[in-house]
């Protein structure tokens, strides 16, 4: 039985990948990172499966003493202050978590266990203002944000470590992948969700910011089985996972409201308090390397993954009205 070591196993993508590699047979560790409020929602439903460990990016002793106790084959490193946004008003955190962080856990790995396979999970945001489209591993980086910027520092430091001392280290590049776990916090989600609520009456405007902005958005589910395959390769690289096609904001509003037949334009407004100080315009990406070296596919489309969405978003705030109208009879 192989071992696995997920940091963020709390995440959207940390709880896809956990209950992909218990599938696949795997004894799966979570780091959790110490806090007084846990949101175990996304791995509430394998949580008897899996062992957590407490820990944190910031501190090397805890990665270390959570490596002693798995004793891990693998190490996904998917933890990090990840809202684009919140990285402009907490850019030392963002740096420390999503930058430093990447360079614990690999130090933490060279002195435990230097035959460790670790990923990093690399982000889209690091080519920033594209240099060209659509984007590939050779592709330099133009970061907008500060969160890029860690990114781009962590995604260095992974290829540092595997050149330096020949850790089994690789990033995945991995353009926006979303799904019905999302925080609310994230542009898809907080579509899906507010689609959902006026449809029941609940909410009756949606406010966005840039709605030109372009992205290459995939489902969640089928990104974390290209983390995988990476692992299982021979030899350590870094790879582009993406759908390799772009769709806009407004297009994403224009799917969402018209799956539930509603009109876009009389519930959205714009507002000038989302938008980016920098923005990214035009992030696509070409997956062909991962399609031909690690046989990745895709099974989710971008229609379907946003459908997938707000049925997930009615069923949830349904619920709760079913069981008002229950005690209600």
């Amino acid at each position: 039985m192989k071992t696995a070591l997920i940091t963020g196993i709390t995440g959207q993508d940390g709880s896809y990948l956990a209950e992909f590699l218990l599938e696949k047979g795997y004894r799966v560790f979570g780091l959790v990172r110490r806090s007084s409020t846990l949101n175990f929602e996304r791995i509430h439903h394998i949580q008897d499966q899996i062992e957590l460990l407490s820990g944190d990016l910031t501190d090397q002793n805890s990665i270390y003493y959570a490596l002693q106790q798995a004793e891990p084959q693998e190490v996904y490193n998917l933890a990090a202050q990840s809202f684009v946004q919140t990285s402009w008003t907490q850019p030392v955190l963002t740096g420390d978590v999503t930058a430093l962080g990447v360079t614990r856990v690999l130090e933490a790995i060279r002195v435990f266990d230097p035959k460790i396979r670790f990923y990093q999970a690399s982000s889209s945001e690091m080519f920033g203002k594209v240099q060209a489209v659509p984007q590939k591993e050779d592709t330099p980086f133009y970061p907008r944000s500060p969160y890029g910027v860690a990114k781009v520092y962590g995604h260095w430091a992974t290829v540092n470590f595997r050149e330096s001392y020949g850790t089994f280290a690789v990033s995945g590049i991995l353009f926006n992948h979303e799904s019905p776990r999302r925080g609310l916090e994230f542009v898809t989600r907080k579509v899906t969700d507010a689609v959902a609520r006026i449809k029941f009456g609940m909410q009756k405007e949606l406010r966005l910011g840039n709605l030109d902005a372009q992205r290459d958005w995939g489902f969640a589910g089928d990104y974390v089985r290209a983390m995988w395959l990476m692992l299982q390769q021979d030899t350590p690289d870094d790879y582009v996972v993406a759908m390799g096609e772009t769709h806009s904001v407004r297009e994403l509003v224009e799917t969402a409201f018209s799956y539930v037949d509603l009109d876009w334009q009389a519930y959205v407004v714009q507002d000038p308090r989302f938008m980016r100080p920098a923005e990214v315009d035009l992030l696509v990406g070409d997956p062909a390397k991962a399609r031909e070296e690690l046989g990745w596919v895709p099974e989710v489309s971008f229609r379907e993954l946003v459908h997938m969405m707000v049925d997930a978003d009615l069923a949830r705030l349904q619920e709760p009205q079913r069981a008002v109208a229950f005690s209600a009879g």
